[in-house]
């Protein structure tokens, strides 16, 4: 359960920032809307996580690394926003990362 929370909160964390982009520094108040609200159910969900068994560090670090790997995703296939060889290792690297401090998290 604590996994599907975790990614809820992933969800709702990537798109409040997409809404961000989209806001352009909130000119767009229907974007605005959603950011804020993307953003709290996300701390929200993720709060939900930190009350299971889940170690806060495994979850952060989910949490923001594949957040951060599927914003820079997003940005390049929806965003008009680059996608070059450096930016795709760092998303590699950020995944790896993840999955390093899931096996070594692991009991």
């Amino acid at each position: 359960m604590a996994w599907l929370l975790l990614a809820g909160a992933i969800a709702c964390e990537v798109l409040a920032t997409t809404a961000l982009k989209l806001s352009d520094g909130f000119a767009h108040k229907g974007w605005a809307v959603v950011v804020a609200l993307g953003y709290v159910a996300s701390f929200a969900l993720l709060a939900r996580v930190l009350k299971t068994q889940m170690e806060v560090g495994i979850a952060y670090a989910v949490w923001a690394g594949v957040g951060t790997a599927a914003i820079a995703v997003i940005g390049a296939l929806f965003l008009g926003e680059g996608l070059s060889l450096p930016k795709v290792a760092g998303i590699a690297l950020i995944i790896g990362g993840v999955v390093l401090l899931n096996l070594t998290g692991a009991h």
